[in-house]
């Protein structure tokens, strides 16, 4: 039980460590996902890749949204 949620753990501390840039929004959710994962049939691995991915997307939206709030202001004052 303890040594899935150990691989997962190391495999996302591995994947994080070998890509920084896209690793945002990544560890928070394989962490969460794993534990989940782990609790919802013993699949922490599964929970914990599919947590990653959806960090990593959530993470994406996050800045894209900023980025247009940040956008707005300066359109506005060339009007």
């Amino acid at each position: 039980m303890k040594s899935i949620v150990l691989a997962s753990v190391i495999a996302v501390s591995a994947l994080a460590a070998a890509s920084p840039a896209d690793a945002k929004g990544c560890i928070k959710g394989a962490i969460v996902g794993g534990v989940a994962g782990h609790y919802a049939g013993h699949h922490g691995m599964l929970g914990a890749a599919a947590g990653c991915l959806y960090g990593r997307h959530h993470a994406k939206e996050q800045a894209r949204q900023r980025q247009q709030q940040q956008a707005q202001p300066s359109q506005q004052e060339k009007l």
